[in-house]
């Protein structure tokens, strides 16, 4: 019997995951205003998807529309900052104390080696950046919790307007690290006290070095 082919994206999603990419690596600055003719002219569309996919990233927090002026890169405010980091602080808190009481010891096993390929990256901010993502990816996964992860996923969007100022800080990327490696000992020792709290730790710094 053969398997149904998956179905591809919309191209409202495909043009909606480009301008994602687009905004979260700067290349649409936050604040800045999308210029949709520019765009749809860019990657040969009408501007119906294009408008549709600009309704996406409005509902994730990315776009603010504005009445009779368009649409605009979204910018985070000092107190959005503070608001997100608080969610993600206790989510993902939460999430590292049940993968350290309930995690198999290969699921342990493939945190270990993210955290060893993040030890590596040290010297590299944007590869650091994809593989801190890809460690908290995985921590929220093994918690198995959809609810949380579909939640900690839209406020990680809207944290991701701020990366690169956080990441530049000087030292940023190595107290990032040093964070990591009390999560890392905590969830390896089965602590679920100690890795929520290594965890709200972790978040605490990240919110003071994005302020």
């Amino acid at each position: 019997m053969k398997t149904a082919p998956l179905p591809r994206l919309a191209l409202y999603e495909e043009v909606a995951e480009l301008l994602r990419q687009r905004i979260f690596s700067h290349l649409l600055e936050p604040g800045s205003w999308i210029d949709e003719l520019k765009i749809a002219e860019e990657i040969g569309i009408s501007r119906t998807p294009l408008r549709e996919a600009l309704k996406v990233l409005a509902a994730e927090g990315l776009v603010t529309m504005k009445p009779r002026r368009g649409a605009y890169v979204a910018e985070a405010s000092e107190a959005d900052l503070k608001e997100v980091y608080h969610l993600l602080s206790l989510l993902e808190s939460d999430a590292a104390g049940v993968v350290a009481a309930q995690a198999t010891d290969a699921q342990l096993a493939e945190l270990r080696t993210l955290h060893e390929a993040l030890e590596a990256a040290v010297d590299n901010a944007e590869r650091f950046f994809a593989l801190n993502e890809d460690f908290h990816t995985a921590l929220l996964r093994m918690a198995h919790n959809r609810w949380r992860n579909q939640v900690v996923g839209d406020l990680r969007k809207v944290m991701k307007l701020n990366r690169h100022q956080s990441l530049s800080k000087s030292g940023r990327i190595h107290d990032s690290l040093s964070e990591h490696r009390a999560i890392v000992q905590a969830l390896m020792q089965r602590n679920p006290e100690a890795a929520r709290l290594a965890m709200q730790a972790h978040f605490s710094n990240g919110l003071q070095a994005a302020s």
